[in-house]
């Protein structure tokens, strides 16, 4: 109320003590307000504007990343798994070639025995044949002698044939019977 008193006793009233002093301060001061928001939002705001924009970009690069890295781990997965369907296919016909080697190696080791059998069968045989030629040939060689001895005993007697008969059976018996049966 003291300064209304005043203000009536000078002679004219002041809204709210509104001067020029007061509009002129509040005035600056606005001015002053407005030049250091100006000021801070270039030095401080715009860096941190800055900075947030940048980990906003790298969280979504990350993001990316992420996605492209699930991505690739899908397909991934999805090729083992079919790797996996196929393991047991290529199993089967990997056993299936070892059960045809095999076959044919027992085929070829079937034949070279049976080839093998043949040569030793007829190498025995072409041995039973040398063998019954140079029998025979002792047994010609052997008849020849016997001839001789019969011819020497023949001429020495001068016998007539029952005489001769009795000779060749003579002979034959010393020679043996199992001579002749070979």
């Amino acid at each position: 109320m003291g300064t209304m008193i005043m203000a009536a006793e000078t002679g004219y009233t002041r809204l709210f003590n509104l001067d020029a002093q007061l509009l002129h301060d509040s005035i600056l001061l606005a001015i002053a307000v407005f030049v250091l928001f100006l000021l801070l939002s270039y030095l401080l705001f715009n860096p941190a504007r800055k900075m947030l924009q940048g980990r906003k970009q790298k969280i979504a690069d990350e993001l990316k990343d992420a996605a492209d890295d699930k991505e690739t781990a899908a397909k991934l997965k999805a090729e083992y798994e079919e790797k996996l369907r196929n393991v047991d296919k290529e199993v089967e016909k990997i056993i299936s070639d070892a059960r045809q080697n095999a076959l044919i190696g027992a085929a070829m080791i079937e034949d070279e025995a049976r080839d093998e059998a043949h040569r030793i069968v007829k190498r025995a045989e072409e041995e039973a044949a040398l063998e019954k030629s140079r029998a025979m040939d002792e047994m010609k060689n052997e008849i020849i002698a016997i001839a001789s001895i019969m011819a020497g005993k023949v001429v020495a007697a001068n016998i007539d044939t029952t005489v001769q008969q009795q000779l060749l059976d003579e002979t034959l018996r010393e020679m043996g019977e199992a001579t002749w049966q070979s």
